[in-house]
C-alpha cells in the first residue's frame, strides 16, 4: 500500500506535462477537485495541483514540439546521482542528469531498458505528494512493458524492488506487483503488466500509468469524457481489487481511476 512514509524507490511524486495547462486545470479541477497554484517566474511556469491543501501533483506546459502530454511517476531516491549511475549501468537511458529544484530537491529523468520514461525526486524541503490512497491522489502505479521478467530485473537493479506474482481469480495467468526492497505485501505500490494485455497501452508503448483513487469509478469516467476526455479502456470490476478504468485528458495525456476495495 503506498503511503507518505516515502522509501527509496517507492513512487512520491507525478506531474503532467500538457500543451493547454489552462484546459487542463479546468478539467482536473471538475474531475478531481483540484486547485491550481501556479508557480512563479523561478519555477519556469511550474505549478502544484492540490487537494484539500494537500499537494497531489504537479503540472507544467510542454508543447507538442518537446514532448507528447502524458502524466510522469517519480520515484524516491535518497541519492539521485548514484541512482542515475545504477540506471546507466542497468542498461537504462539518462533523459536528463539529475538537477536541483531551487531548494525543493533534485531530480531526474531515465528510460528503462524497453523506453519507458520515468523520473526520481530526491526530497529536501519538499517530501513529495502530501497525500495518496484517498479520493482525488494517486494510490498505484503500472508499467507497460514488453518483457516483464527483463523489467523486473531492471527495477530489481536500480530501486532493489521485489516482485510477487499474485494469481488473476478463477487463475488463469498471474499479475506482477512490485514493492521497496525489504517491505512486506502491504508496501505493495504497483504492478508490471504485458504490453499487450490492453490494446490501448499497447498502442503508446512502454510506459508508466498512474492510477487514482475515486469514490465512483462510473461516474468519474462519464464526467472525464463530459469534459472532452477519452475512455480508453471500460470500467472493470476484479474481485478484491476494485472497479477501475483507463482515461486521457482532452490533450491526451493518459491515467487512469480506480474505485477500491476497502
Amino acid at each position: 500500500m503506498l503511503t507518505t512514509r516515502f522509501v527509496d524507490g517507492s513512487p512520491d511524486w507525478m506531474d503532467l506535462g500538457t500543451p493547454d495547462l489552462e484546459g487542463a486545470t479546468a478539467f482536473y479541477s471538475t474531475v478531481f477537485g483540484w486547485d491550481f497554484e501556479a508557480g512563479g517566474p523561478e519555477t519556469g511556469g511550474y505549478g502544484m495541483f492540490t487537494l484539500n491543501g494537500e499537494t497531489v501533483g504537479g503540472a507544467m506546459t510542454v508543447t507538442e514540439e518537446q514532448a507528447k502530454p502524458s502524466w510522469s511517476v517519480y520515484f524516491r531516491s535518497s541519492d539521485a546521482d548514484a541512482t542515475a549511475r545504477a540506471v546507466r549501468d542497468a542498461g537504462g537511458t539518462v533523459a536528463f542528469e539529475p538537477r536541483d529544484v531551487l531548494e525543493h530537491g533534485r531530480m531526474g529523468g531515465f528510460t528503462d531498458r524497453a523506453g519507458a520514461y520515468f523520473a526520481l525526486w530526491q526530497p529536501k524541503r519538499n517530501p513529495g505528494l502530501g497525500v495518496v490512497n484517498e479520493p482525488g491522489s494517486l494510490c498505484w502505479a503500472e508499467l507497460y512493458t514488453p518483457d516483464v521478467p527483463a523489467a523486473a530485473a531492471f527495477y530489481d537493479a536500480v530501486f532493489g524492488w521485489e516482485t510477487a506474482r499474485t494469481p488473476y481469480p478463477g487463475g488463469e495467468g498471474a499479475y506482477t506487483v512490485v514493492r521497496p526492497a525489504g517491505g512486506g505485501e502491504e508496501t505493495s505500490f504497483g504492478g508490471l503488466v504485458p504490453l499487450e494485455a490492453v490494446p490501448a497501452r499497447a498502442v503508446a508503448g512502454p510506459h508508466w500509468l498512474p492510477y487514482i483513487e475515486v469514490e465512483d469509478c462510473d461516474a468519474t469516467v462519464a464526467a472525464v469524457e463530459r469534459l472532452g476526455g477519452k475512455l480508453t479502456l471500460e470500467p472493470l470490476e476484479t474481485e478484491g481489487v476494485g472497479t477501475f478504468a483507463h482515461v486521457t485528458d482532452p490533450s491526451g495525456a493518459a491515467f487512469a481511476v480506480i474505485r477500491s476495495v476497502q
